[in-house]
């Protein structure tokens, strides 16, 4: 028998598939009201969730563990489940045993998402079945079908934790900066665990820029500067524009794209090198980034009113993705008001606030974290607030013209369920 472990959007597609194959299961989650119970009732799967605290009769007779990314090794449940030598591995873990399909695995602390729905519309673009999930929102579980030539799949640090016998045909870790340290007791375990995601490639793709990643003779590279390689991918500036470049021939112009910031400059450099790595035609690659325009919640243009441009940047739940946002727009816009706050995560805040003193002409902060924050903050005009609705308001009475971003720097859960519906809060407000 099997032991499902979370009851949310992960555990309810490993109860769906263990149904479907016909594989006895017990589910648990310690929460007594888990987000996917009433999904999972109306489902009628035939095992009966137990809820509320876990105990070491929840693995009689159970011979593997499968679990949700949320749930931390150091769990007693975790720790007695290895104690017993029962193995305990992840939906991704499962879902590579059915995979008949090759696997490409993208991962990193910023830009997976955003890399990895990109590349699947390049696979898409070449007329070919392209299936993408994982942590970008859609079980890896319920991608699978005989029909896809190809899964292109966001991998988190937590589910690489629980995935021995993954096979990539090619992957990627985008960078690595700290985050999640309240799950990893050191940033050395949580780098250990991103990188982890190389030794189950087959073909590596290594971002040159990236220090923490060790380099490989053998992979293909990608970087901001030009490229040392005829495979590598890389830019170029001539005469104040920039180009992207495989080896010395020109691919696009910068300017070309609907994407903005420098990190999204990296980020399509990526999926030029997975989408490159498995054989796609580069000119099919070049019309898919004009195309694309981004991920929402990810430096999402929303509206432009009386002469203010509002963006959704809510994924950017750390210090690095924030002031990757701000460095996009300052690029462009003289006044920028930034509405930030949440939990804070423990990393070192104060390159957020030098660049908040320096560029951003006032803050606007909320949740848990705000009073700490603001502390930092020291020449920027800094406001206080209480909702969103609020937070909106101050911030567009600092400024007749230029921008109002949210990008938290922070993660969502004192005030918001996640990033997406604290992004959707701003939205609801900015458009009234």
């Amino acid at each position: 028998m099997k032991l499902v472990l979370g009851l949310g959007d992960t555990g309810l597609s490993i109860a769906r598939f263990l149904s479907k194959q016909s594989i006895a299961y017990r589910i648990a989650d310690s929460r007594p009201q888990p987000p996917s119970l009433s999904d999972y009732l109306a489902g009628s799967f035939g095992s009966e969730p137990v809820l509320g605290d876990w105990s070491q009769d929840l693995l009689t007779d159970i011979d593997e563990v499968f679990i949700s990314p949320g749930i931390a090794q150091t769990q007693a449940i975790v720790v007695w489940a290895r104690e017993k030598g029962i193995p305990v591995i992840s939906d991704i873990e499962l879902f590579s045993r059915y995979a008949a399909a090759p696997i490409i695995g993208i991962t990193g602390s910023n830009g997976k998402s955003t890399v990895t729905q990109l590349l699947g519309e390049m696979i898409a673009n070449e007329g070919k079945q392209v299936a993408i999930g994982g942590n970008i929102g859609k079980p890896a579980l319920e991608c699978l079908s005989d029909e896809v030539e190809y899964y292109v799949l966001e991998l988190s640090s937590y589910q690489l934790d629980y995935t021995q016998n993954l096979n990539l045909l090619t992957g990627v870790v985008l960078n690595i900066t700290p985050d999640h340290l309240d799950r990893y007791s050191s940033f050395a375990e949580y780098t250990d665990s991103k990188l982890g995601l190389y030794k189950h490639c087959q073909h590596l793709v290594v971002n040159i820029d990236e220090s923490l990643v060790p380099q490989k003779k053998s992979a293909k590279h990608f970087g901001v500067n030009m490229p040392k390689q005829p495979t590598d991918f890389g830019t170029v500036t001539c005469h104040g524009s920039c180009y992207f470049l495989k080896g010395d021939d020109v691919l696009l112009y910068v300017g070309d794209m609907q994407l903005i910031g420098e990190h999204n400059v990296t980020n399509v450099l990526a999926a030029l090198a997975l989408g490159d790595q498995i054989g796609l035609n580069a000119d099919s690659m070049v019309e898919s980034i004009k195309a694309f325009k981004g991920l929402e919640h990810r430096l999402e243009w929303v509206v432009k009113k009386q002469g203010v441009d509002y963006y959704n940047d809510s994924k950017a739940t750390n210090v690095v993705s924030t002031i990757k946002a701000l460095n996009a727009l300052i690029d462009r816009h003289e006044n920028i008001v930034l509405i930030a706050g949440g939990i804070a995560k423990q990393e070192d805040y104060s390159p957020l606030f030098e660049l908040i003193d320096k560029d951003v002409v006032g803050v606007v902060l909320i949740g848990q974290s705000a009073q700490t924050l603001g502390e930092g903050i020291k020449k920027s005009t800094v406001s206080y607030a209480d909702s969103m609705d609020e937070a909106v308001s101050l911030a567009a009475n600092m400024l007749n013209d230029g921008v109002v971003l949210l990008s938290p720097a922070c993660a969502s859960f004192d005030m918001f369920d996640n990033f997406e519906v604290r992004g959707n809060a701003f939205k609801k407000t900015v458009l009234g």
